[in-house]
């Protein structure tokens, strides 16, 4: 079978309405089925849109990714790469006839290329090492990308050579001398993700970072939102945490200028700064590097202003001072004038402009979770999700009119999933301040009868269970499966202003429990169909934490608990954690200087209240809220003689991922709600 033929009936297949299948309330199968649309790229003309379409592959275990394009006026969707492997991290060439990607199609994940209007995919690079991280340059004829190597090595075949000579050890023990010995998920051995740029007429990648003991961009989530090549095609500007042993407890990331040519040593460009700074994003001209800072120091979850640099003499301008909420992506307007932002805003991820010149600050999309802005044209293009519909690529003007869909790659899936209607209310929570709530009514919805309420808890806990389609904690899966869902976002989460998100620190087990407690009050009053007899919560993270707090400070309020990957002793969790500047600005201090911080909200000073039936959730990778925790919470619940399960993955990190582990921790959660609530 041609290219050209499996291109087109896999967009034939996608549009056909499937007239023959019935309606389905949604559940975790409709959630794994759904396409996953990634990292839109707009063309350098403005007129096409590539972006990574993730498709779960079940019999796989696995996502598998492809590259497709669509016009910016949505129109000509077509599928761009069929390879079995992955292909990922589009990437437009200057000319806009070709695209550079990562694909593991050659055993590795190297970056390839292909013609946009068709041919096969040719190798770009064959080096011994995994490539991360690709961009190109808009402005000359270079590649950036990451590779993980060896600081001293001095070369990547070096690297190469070292790991090999690890294999062949007998011996397996590793010594450590500083933290960290692991981070988020793996076990560090000593690499540092470096940078490299590939001139693409002579082909030898040059280590930027080649003295640096840093990652960039930084781990485990940075991407190549913190880099950006010069315009002036000499140099490139990237984020990274250069601090020597105070890295785990350390939040200095910088921003760092190198030459293409290797002339010289990185270049700190914020130094004066001992907080967060990164995304650097050049303005059209050249002349202006707009950036992200918090300026508070070792806390993660500070307000991101919006600075502004003049790059011919250095001098910086805090653009967004005065507006008080935490932007999370910036894109210029093409005439530079105007800063496009999305940042989290009463439930919702709103996209807004700042003014480059005033600072003032409008909506252009207010309701929705919205990420990725980009100019094509005369419009903004950007992926949305919300409560009933995975992301899909959209677009609209500037000043906020016309929003239309560009991709509806998930329609057919989502007219077959019966979802339950959403709404969001204010209440008055802890002292009285307001506070938000959003419900989601059972699917079919009858409100002459009463449902059970699934009371879910964000994690973070500077997060927010706001209009997003989520693929963990996705409420859509409870309202198929009968309940109400009711999500507060307590103080401490986010897009309330930072004073609300403030005022979680030394205090986990206080406002929250109040604005809880009184969350699911109004919720029940307002919403007579719910039944209040019948509440389980659920909560992940700090979450979790909170159902470890609450079944011994609120052992009334439900019939049932699930506690994934939650603290139970949270003075033992600052010993077994790696990202340490996150407890001691949550709890004051160390557990030495302030041992109090951590004594004052500890759930497990409270075990001996324990009575609600709980179900356990934990994996084996999770370095972050380590498995012990988990394993803690079920020894009390068993010892304790309480109803008690424990679902462990040997194989999961913080999160769940796998989708046969995704599906059989909805079908465990579920079941054991439907067993103490129905």
């Amino acid at each position: 079978m041609t290219r050209t033929l499996i291109i087109f009936l896999s967009v034939l297949c996608s549009a056909i309405p499937l007239f023959a299948q019935e309606s389905h309330p949604f559940s975790i199968h409709d959630m794994l089925a759904m396409e996953r649309i990634s990292d839109p790229q707009v063309s350098p003309d403005g007129l096409t849109i590539a972006f990574t379409l993730r498709t779960t592959d079940l019999e796989a275990n696995r996502g598998r990714t492809d590259l497709w394009l669509v016009d910016a006026d949505g129109k000509n969707l077509r599928r761009l790469t069929t390879h079995p492997a992955g292909d990922f991290n589009p990437q437009w060439s200057r000319d806009g006839k070709s695209i550079y990607f990562l694909s593991t199609r050659s055993g590795s994940s190297q970056v390839w290329k292909i013609a946009l209007h068709g041919g096969e995919a040719v190798p770009v690079t064959d080096l011994p090492l995994d490539v991360g991280n690709l961009i190109a340059s808009p402005y000359s004829n270079h590649l950036a990308f990451t590779l993980d190597v060896f600081v001293d090595s001095k070369s990547i075949d070096k690297t190469r050579e070292i790991l090999d000579a690890r294999a062949r050890q007998k011996s397996s023990g590793v010594i450590y001398d500083r933290l960290f010995f692991r981070h988020w998920d793996t076990w560090k051995d000593g690499r540092r993700s470096h940078l490299f740029v590939l001139p693409l007429k002579e082909g030898t990648p040059m280590d930027v970072m080649a003295e640096m003991d840093a990652d960039a961009p930084s781990k485990p989530f940075g991407g190549s939102e913190e880099i950006a090549f010069t315009p002036n095609g000499l140099g490139i500007v990237f984020t990274a945490k250069e601090v020597g042993r105070e890295e785990a407890w350390s939040t200095d990331f910088d921003l760092y200028y190198a030459p293409l040519d290797g002339s010289g040593a990185p270049q700190c460009l914020t130094e004066a700064n001992e907080a967060w700074d990164t995304q650097p994003l050049f303005s059209p001209d050249g002349q202006t590097l707009a950036y992200l800072a918090m300026s508070r120091p070792r806390y993660e979850a500070d307000r991101y202003r919006i600075v502004l640099h003049q790059w011919h003499d250095g001098s910086k301008r805090i653009l967004t001072e005065t507006w008080d909420r935490s932007p999370s992506s910036l894109c210029w307007s093409s005439d530079g004038k105007t800063l496009y932002v999305t940042a989290d805003h009463i439930g919702q991820s709103a996209l807004f402009a700042v003014d480059v010149k005033t600072g003032a600050v409008r909506s252009i999309v207010k309701e929705g979770s919205v990420s990725a802005p980009a100019v094509a044209g005369a419009r903004i293009v950007y992926a949305l999700d919300h409560l009933k519909s995975p992301v899909e690529l959209w677009s609209v003007y500037p000043d906020g009119s016309d929003p239309k869909p560009v991709t509806r790659i998930n329609a057919n899936k989502l007219a077959l999933a019966r979802m339950g209607d959403f709404e969001q209310f204010a209440f008055k929570g802890w002292k009285d301040e307001t506070v938000y709530c959003y419900i989601v009514k059972p699917v079919d919805f009858d409100p002459a009868k009463k449902y059970p309420v699934a009371f879910l808890i964000h994690g973070g806990p500077q997060g927010s269970f706001g209009n997003h389609f989520h693929y963990r904690w996705n409420p859509q899966a409870y309202a198929g499966a009968g309940y109400a869902a009711v999500m507060v976002d307590f103080h401490g989460s986010t897009g309330y202003g930072q004073a609300f998100t403030d005022a979680i620190r030394g205090d986990w087990g206080g406002k929250p429990l109040v604005d809880l407690q009184k969350g699911l009050a109004a919720a029940l009053a307002r919403y007579p169909w719910m039944d209040g007899t019948r509440c389980g919560a659920l909560g992940a993270s700090y979450g979790g934490y909170m159902i470890n707090w609450i079944a011994g400070n609120w052992p009334n309020g439900f019939k049932c608990l699930v506690s994934h990957d939650g603290n139970l002793d949270e003075r033992l969790a600052y010993f077994d954690t790696e990202e340490l500047w996150f407890p001691e600005w949550e709890h004051m201090g160390t557990p030495w200087t302030n041992p109090a911080g951590y004594e004052k909200h500890n759930p497990v000073n409270f075990v001996k209240n324990w009575k609600t039936p709980i179900l356990v959730v934990h994996g084996a990778q999770d370095f972050r809220v380590v498995e012990t925790q988990g394993m803690s919470t079920f020894t009390a619940a068993q010892r304790l003689g309480i109803p008690s399960k424990f679902l462990y993955f040997p194989d999961e990190n913080h999160w769940v991922l796998k989708p046969a582990n995704s599906i059989l921790w909805h079908e465990t959660v579920i079941g054991w709600l439907d067993q103490w609530l129905k």
